[in-house]
C-alpha cells in the first residue's frame, strides 16, 4: 500500500474524516460559487446543517450541462491567479467541461495515483510506460504524476506510434503500462504483425480505464499480453484517472473515499440506492480546491460494495463500470449495453474483440446490426463456417439480452482501430428519423 493509515482506516473514522470534509466544502462552495449558494437555498440547506454522512444526500445534484452552462470558470471556487493547471474534455456534444487544479490539487491528485499505482504491485523499482494521451485529456498527465510520486521511471510516450510503443518497452525495460483497454489489444494486434512476443517483455502489469470495458476482455488482455490487468476509475470532472482502482485481488475498485465520497442511485429517481443495487454513480468531491463539485452525476452505472477487501483497505469498492446510461441503447423496448455485447462476443471465443453495433430504425421498428472483426485464419474459412459463427453469435445475442440482431461478420481491420476511447456504436436513428439513409 502507499498510504496504509489511510487506506485500512476504521470506517468510523473514515466517516467523522468525510463530514468534517464534506462541511468545509459546503462552506467553500456556498461562499465562493454563486450557482451552489442558489441551489443549497433552494434545498433549504446550509453548511452548519452538515452532521453526519447521511446529510449528503439532501444536497443537490450537478450534472454535466451544469458545466457548461458556467463555462468557463463560473464553478471555480478560488481566484484565477490560484489555478496552476486547466484541463477540458473534448466537448463532441456541446461546449468542453473545463476543469481547473490549485497546486494543492495537483498534490492530491498525484497521491490519488501513487495510491492507484501501488494497487498494482509498483515501486520505485519500476518503469511504467504512459500511453494514454496528454494534453487537455487528463489521462495521461494523472498517470505520469502517480506514477512519478511512487518513484518509478516515467515514459511518457503518449497515444499512437504502436511500434516505437512495442520496442520502446523492450528497450527501456518497461514493467507497467497504462492505456485505454482497447488500445492494449490494438498494441497486441501489431505485436502479433510484428511477430513479437508480448510474453518475452519485461511488463508485468498494466492500468486500464477510460473507457468501459468486461471481464472477457480482460481476460483476453491478461492472456495475450501474460501480465495483470487492473482496472482504474476516474473522470476528468472530479479529478481525472485516480478516483478508484482495482488493487491485485481484483474484487472491485477501491473509491479513496478521504478524497471522494460515493453513492449509487436510481438514474430515473435520484434516489440514493443501498449496497449491492445497480444504478448511476455520484460523487462529491471533498478536499478539491478549485473545482468542488457536489453530488456530480457521472452517467456511469455501477454497484457498491461495503466490507474490508481480501488486500486489508477498507474503503468502499464500486464494481467495474457496467455502462453509461448516454451510452445505454433502447432496442424494442430492451436496454442494451455495448459492454454486454463484448461479453458475449469474447465469451464465444471465435472472432477478435473487435466490433461496432449500427442502430437504426425501419419504419417504427429499431434495427440492430452487429458488425465483428475475424481473424486471417476464420477469413480463409469455407462459407459454412462463418455462417455457423454468426448463427451462434446471434442466438447467445438473443439469450443473454433478450433481443434479436443480425450478424455481420467482417474482414480483419475494417473496423477503425483507435489510440484512445474505441467507437462501438454508430446510432443512425437520431441523424435520420426516418431510418432511411
Amino acid at each position: 500500500m502507499w498510504n496504509p493509515e489511510i487506506e485500512t482506516m476504521p470506517r468510523h473514522e473514515l466517516e467523522k474524516l468525510q463530514v468534517e470534509r464534506l462541511r468545509r466544502t459546503v462552506e467553500r462552495v456556498y461562499q465562493h460559487v454563486p450557482f451552489y449558494r442558489q441551489k443549497l437555498d433552494e434545498a433549504g440547506i446550509g453548511p452548519a446543517e452538515i452532521r453526519s454522512v447521511a446529510d449528503l444526500a439532501r444536497l443537490p445534484f450537478t450534472n454535466k450541462q451544469d458545466l457548461r452552462d458556467n463555462y468557463p470558470f463560473g464553478l471555480f471556487a478560488v481566484p484565477k491567479d490560484e489555478i496552476v493547471r486547466v484541463h477540458a474534455s473534448s466537448g463532441t456534444t456541446g461546449k468542453m467541461t473545463v476543469v481547473g487544479y490549485t497546486k494543492s490539487d495537483v498534490n492530491t491528485w498525484a497521491e490519488v495515483m501513487a495510491r492507484t499505482m501501488a494497487c498494482g504491485g509498483v515501486t520505485n523499482k519500476d518503469t511504467v510506460q504512459v500511453a494514454y494521451g496528454y494534453g487537455l485529456f487528463t489521462g495521461g498527465l494523472g498517470a505520469h504524476y502517480g506514477a512519478e510520486k511512487i518513484g518509478a521511471a516515467v515514459i511518457p510516450i503518449s497515444g499512437g506510434n504502436t511500434k516505437r510503443q512495442l520496442q520502446i518497452m523492450a528497450d527501456f525495460g518497461t514493467t507497467a503500462v497504462a492505456c485505454t483497454p482497447s488500445y492494449s489489444l490494438f498494441m497486441a494486434e501489431t505485436a502479433a504483425e510484428e511477430g513479437i512476443d508480448l510474453h518475452q517483455l519485461p511488463v508485468r502489469v498494466g492500468f486500464f480505464g477510460a473507457e468501459p470495458w468486461s471481464n472477457a476482455m480482460r481476460r483476453e488482455i491478461e492472456e495475450k499480453w501474460g501480465i495483470k490487468a487492473i482496472d482504474i476509475y476516474g473522470l476528468s470532472e472530479v479529478m481525472g484517472p485516480g478516483v478508484a482502482s482495482e488493487c491485485m485481488v481484483q474484487d472491485g475498485l477501491h473509491v479513496w473515499e478521504d478524497h471522494f465520497m460515493v453513492e449509487v442511485i436510481d438514474p430515473a429517481t435520484g434516489e440514493v440506492l443501498p449496497y449491492g443495487e445497480k444504478g448511476e454513480l455520484v460523487f462529491t468531491c471533498i478536499t478539491k480546491e478549485a473545482l468542488p463539485l457536489i453530488r456530480y452525476r457521472t452517467r456511469d452505472i455501477s454497484i457498491l460494495s461495503n466490507g474490508t477487501c481480501a488486500c486489508g483497505r477498507t474503503h468502499l469498492r464500486m464494481h467495474r463500470v457496467m455502462g453509461r446510461t448516454d451510452d445505454m441503447l433502447i432496442i424494442r423496448g430492451v436496454n442494451v449495453f455495448p459492454s454486454q455485447i463484448e461479453s458475449v462476443l469474447l465469451e464465444i471465443g471465435e472472432t477478435e474483440p473487435h466490433y461496432q453495433l449500427i442502430v437504426d430504425r425501419e419504419g417504427n421498428l429499431d434495427d440492430l446490426e452487429i458488425w465483428v472483426e475475424i481473424s486471417e485464419r476464420l477469413f480463409s474459412d469455407e462459407v459454412r463456417k462463418l455462417e455457423q459463427i454468426e448463427g451462434r453469435i446471434r442466438r447467445e445475442i438473443q439469450s443473454t439480452l433478450g433481443i434479436s440482431a443480425r450478424v455481420k461478420l467482417v474482414e480483419p481491420k475494417t473496423i477503425a482501430r483507435s489510440e484512445g476511447k474505441a467507437k462501438r456504436v454508430i446510432d443512425w436513428r437520431d441523424v435520420y428519423s426516418d431510418g432511411n439513409r
